[in-house]
């Protein structure tokens, strides 16, 4: 009985030292919406005609009541060193660099999302984030997919709030 308890209290310690160091094991499960199911197709299209099309199709990106930005869903890039490419909804990020911002829990999303498109390809993650037009943030979630722009390694993404 006391080895069972012993490998036990082992395996929850590894798990949790886990979830610390590797922020994308520590997230809770993707969100299975409609609403999420329309961010992975909003993306993989974007993905597609950034491959065919490279910074060209930003301009496509940023304008507003269309299929890749309307209301709170938008279109973000960033290279895999961090520098914002693109932030339909908020422009005055592009060309700034997020190493090291933390979202108001203290979480480093911005390297989950690079940690994401490195490691995976294509995935979830959760952080918190203002809305547009708000100050306040609120629970997001991003579909993250690797892209090349034009040759240079990078993500596209963009997110709903669950509430």
């Amino acid at each position: 009985m006391k080895r069972l308890l012993s490998v036990a209290l082992m395996v929850l310690v590894s798990l949790v030292w886990m979830a610390m160091i590797n922020p994308v094991i520590a997230q809770q499960s993707a969100p299975t919406s409609e609403k999420a199911k329309q961010i992975e197709v909003l993306v993989t299209k974007a993905a597609a005609l950034i491959e065919s099309k490279g910074k060209a199709s930003f301009e496509e990106f940023r304008k507003k009541d269309t299929q890749w930005f309307r209301g709170d869903t938008y279109l973000f890039v960033y290279d895999l060193k961090s520098n914002v490419l693109l932030n339909a909804a908020f422009p005055a990020r592009e060309g700034t660099n997020t190493t090291g911002q933390k979202d108001a829990n203290g979480k480093l999303f911005h390297h989950d999302f690079i940690q994401m498109a490195e490691s995976k390809g294509v995935g979830w993650v959760d952080y918190m984030f203002p809305k547009p037009g708000q100050t306040e943030p609120s629970r997001k979630w991003a579909y993250v997919k690797a892209v090349n722009v034009d040759g240079v390694p990078s993500l596209v993404a963009s997110g709903f709030y669950p509430e």
